[in-house]
């Protein structure tokens, strides 16, 4: 059932500004600073895309005796091994290791197996009716696979070529030099609640580098500081999604990859489930929801819960073991929402940072990792030109709006902002605009920051944790790996006049459990965070925090 509010929420009303002074630091590198020519800030598959096709580069020219040759490449993570901080479905195109490793078979790559067929059903609360799959959602061609897997399976590659990849190192900060990136300063260790000294402490660590490439994934603070200071905007503001995930060992996977509209999302909610058959006996299933749903409740994990008391997915997950949980949000906004300027001085934006999702084919993985290669690319003749300032290393941007051109990421521009007038006529108008190839309907659909959105309505979850399956959120963070130490420094920071129902917002928002309500004040459970950065969409900011925090995902 769904009630109406009588003063609609605002998120944006109480959201703490970004604090662009944290992110952008005016000053040298350290004298004990690590030397590198390049930096890759991120471990995902953006950033060891890029770091690895960077080192074939310089490997060819060391060969070769060319300039590349002796490039030093580093690439800065913030989970304690690669991968932990990974989280997808996921189908791949295997697009971008075509590329990167080409005498490579489609066996020897880090997938689970090929998609065995496609299936999209529209649910009621107990029924189902499959629907036609739509073009944008074939899978032919593609793998189904484990993000953690891949990410670990790049990193070793990387390392094979010469890499250095520095794991447990949050970047906190971009040290700037005018306007030049000139390298970047981790978070510190070992700091106590209060942020003073403790036991195991370490100092922040300072790396130098003639080109940083943010490749920090979904809402990475240091890309938004940036391009806040550099005044960079695009045509429309990103918008979000938060999707939840679990993995189940079941007696019978499902023989086909599988989508699902409709229940138990109300019409006004963009969004839908995936069952993903990803190896022997394993299931992953998820909910992903757009974080513009008018909603004051708004509750994925809840949702999810829910849907697994559908019929359909009892009976798959019946007999079974969850054992894993996790949860990312995930840039909607499509083409109109990339920045308008991807390079500047010294620096270069990549992969989820830059918002490079197609919504429609449920794609992101390989477009990132597209974007990785491309700045590598840019980055080797910048170095053979010796101009790393933004008009050296604009040839990235060219290279990469060229690449998306005659690809889904622009034909389906509008088709996530279609759905913003509602469910079915959303439905049609992105059919029309995939029955012309994206020109329907001639320009772009406007739209706002999620914070901006009103939450009229209430959604009422009381049963979801009702069914044998449910998990609740204490017990889905263990699920996670999260380990995170009791006594660290909060890493969120929190409006100074939190209101009750704001309070309520945020606590039903945050799958992990971070936020509660405790009469009039707000409760921050900071450790639970598992870095979705769901509420950094809506409400408290999210900044790196000691590395090693958070999840440790490792077939997710």
């Amino acid at each position: 059932m769904r009630h109406y509010t009588s003063h609609p929420l605002i998120p944006a009303s109480e959201q703490p500004p970004l604090p662009e002074a944290r992110f952008i630091v005016g000053a040298e590198p350290g004298e004990e600073a690590v030397p590198l020519d390049v930096l890759f800030v991120g471990g995902g598959p953006a950033g060891l895309a890029g770091a690895i096709r960077l080192a074939q580069l310089a490997a060819r020219d060391r060969a070769e005796g060319g300039p590349l040759a002796d490039v030093e490449i580093g690439v800065l993570e913030k989970s304690g091994e690669l991968g932990e901080h990974c989280l997808s479905g996921a189908v791949v195109n295997p697009e971008a290791f075509r590329r990167l490793f080409p005498d490579l078979d489609e066996a020897e790559l880090p997938f689970r197996g090929a998609v065995p067929g496609d299936r999209v059903l529209l649910l009621t609360e107990r029924g189902k009716v499959r629907l036609p799959t739509p073009p944008t959602m074939r899978n032919h061609g593609h793998h189904v696979a484990s993000i953690c897997e891949i990410v670990r399976w790049l990193g070793a590659k990387a390392e094979e070529l010469g890499v250095n990849v520095f794991t447990g190192f949050p970047a906190d900060a971009l040290l700037v030099r005018g306007r030049r990136v000139v390298g970047v300063r981790t978070t510190p260790a070992g700091l106590d609640r209060d942020g003073n000294p403790g036991g195991g402490f370490m100092p922040a660590t300072d790396l130098s580098a003639r080109v940083t490439v943010l490749a920090e994934g979904t809402r990475g603070p240091l890309t938004r500081a940036w391009l806040d200071r550099e005044g960079i905007g695009s045509a429309n503001p990103h918008i979000f999604a938060l999707g939840v995930k679990e993995l189940w060992e079941v007696p019978r996977p499902p023989a086909a990859v599988t989508h699902t509209l409709g229940w138990p999302l109300p019409r006004d909610a963009f969004g839908g489930s995936f069952i993903y058959p990803t190896g022997k006996k394993l299931v992953s299933l998820g909910l992903v929801v757009g974080l513009d749903a008018p909603y004051a409740d708004m509750d994925v994990h809840a949702l999810l819960q829910r849907f697994k008391q559908h019929p359909f997915v009892r009976e798959i997950l019946t007999g079974g073991e969850l054992l894993e949980w996790g949860a990312k949000t995930i840039p909607e906004g499509g083409y109109y929402a990339i920045p308008d300027r991807l390079s500047g001085d010294g620096l270069l934006v990549a992969g989820d940072a830059a918002g490079l999702v197609d919504v429609a084919s449920l794609k992101g993985i390989h477009y990132a990792m597209r974007s990785g290669i491309l700045a590598a690319e840019a980055i080797g003749r910048a170095f053979v030109a010796d101009d790393v300032s933004g008009r050296g290393l604009a040839s990235y941007e060219a290279a990469l709006r060229e690449s998306l051109v005659m690809d889904p990421l622009y034909r389906n521009r509008n088709q996530r902002l279609a759905f913003k007038s509602g469910f079915f006529s959303g439905g049609v108008r992105a059919g029309l605009m995939q029955a012309t190839g994206g020109t329907f309907p001639g320009r772009r659909i406007a739209t706002a920051p999620d914070a901006d959105e009103p939450r009229p309505k209430r959604l009422g979850l009381e049963d979801a944790y009702e069914g044998t399956q449910a998990v609740a959120k204490v017990d889905a963070v263990f699920r996670s790996g999260n380990a995170t130490r009791d006594d660290i420094p909060s890493h969120l920071l929190v409006g100074t006049d939190v209101s009750p129902a704001m309070a309520d917002l945020y606590a039903s928002l945050c799958p992990a459990g971070v936020y509660e309500r405790d009469g009039e004040r707000l409760v921050v459970n900071a450790p639970n965070c598992v870095d979705c950065k769901a509420t950094d969409v809506l409400g408290p900011r999210w900044t790196p925090r000691e590395g090693g925090s958070g999840p440790a995902y490792k077939r997710m």
